[in-house]
């Protein structure tokens, strides 16, 4: 078996085993909810805070890693916006939760441990550079977007004004710890920090643990989503973000001549499923919960195939 055939295999049966924990009782869905927070608010951070303290940046911003993901982002995006409003008749907030769940990949609870056990801590680094500018993004992309979808339904006629604007977003960001992993990390290496031998101890056995109990809680978290309705449209957002993103990207990366590892990475990151920040964006929205839910719970098992598919033609593609 080759070696990232069975890495894809062993990644997908932890999220298996954490879903037949929840199915079969064996643990309370407020374990599952608990894991998911301590992976999401410590564990995962202070990996991100590890990798980027320890990276490289010699050779400057990686633009073109940037260029060619966040391309499919936008593609994908604007196919989901319009797939759901013209060809399902959905409103202007449908959409948006269709656009978000058709490009928010699950970069963080899959992608980190999928990337790392494929490509190594190059790999890793590579899509930490990825998610430092990814949720920021989106979520402010996420937020102006609703905004207008609110007064074009009809729904707001009101403003929320740039400064309240600004302000709820950055107090978002601040709230969020793996923003905070992550600037910690890239200020640590600006400014040189090393850590004491304890301190490397902590961040170690805290960071060495994220990506199994990521995916186990993942697993859990699946359980408790489900299919809820709304299976044709999507199945089509989860043949967007599972097909027709990465082949933008891998298009894009073609186009820039990016570094084969840097290809491949962008390539198999943007193959990720749907991920739970689809689910919240939406919940805290108040519309398409149930769209986004199916969509992530179908794209979820899914994704084991056409990762094995976008492993073999990035490398194929790109060498390796």
């Amino acid at each position: 078996m080759p070696p990232f055939v069975e890495t894809i295999l062993f990644i997908f049966a932890l999220i298996v085993i954490g879903y037949g924990a929840a199915a079969l009782g064996l643990l309370k869905a407020q374990t599952g909810e608990g894991l998911s927070t301590f992976v999401v608010s410590v564990a995962l951070p202070m990996l991100l805070f590890r990798t980027l303290l320890a990276a490289d940046f010699g050779s400057g911003l990686p633009w073109g890693l940037w260029i060619a993901y966040f391309s499919g982002i936008a593609v994908t995006w604007t196919l989901g916006h319009i797939t759901i409003r013209q060809v399902f008749g959905r409103d202007a907030r449908a959409g948006v939760v269709a656009g978000v769940t058709s490009a928010f990949a699950n970069l963080v609870l899959l992608g980190l441990p999928l990337i790392a056990g494929i490509y190594g801590p190059d790999g890793l680094l590579l899509l930490s550079l990825i998610i430092s500018i990814h949720l920021v993004i989106l979520m402010a992309v996420s937020m102006l977007l609703f905004e207008w979808a609110q007064h074009k339904d009809g729904v707001s006629k009101g403003s929320i004004g740039i400064v309240a604007f600004v302000r709820s977003f950055g107090l978002q960001l601040i709230r969020n710890p793996l923003i905070v992993g992550i600037l910690c990390g890239l200020i640590g290496r600006l400014i040189g920090l090393e850590l004491p031998s304890l301190g490397s101890r902590l961040v170690n056995s805290l960071a060495d643990i994220a990506a199994p109990l990521a995916l186990f809680a993942m697993g859990m978290s699946l359980r408790n989503f489900g299919l809820a309705g709304h299976l044709m449209p999507a199945a089509a957002l989860t043949f967007l973000k599972l097909m027709v993103m990465p082949t933008v990207v891998l298009v894009m990366a073609l186009i820039l001549n990016l570094p084969p590892l840097t290809a491949q990475v962008a390539v198999v990151s943007a193959s990720m499923p749907a991920g739970v920040n689809s689910w919240l964006i939406a919940n805290k929205f108040n519309t398409g919960q149930r769209l986004a839910s199916t969509a992530m719970t179908m794209s979820t098992p899914l994704a084991v195939l056409s990762t094995l598919f976008w492993v073999f033609v990035a490398a194929h593609v790109f060498g390796g």
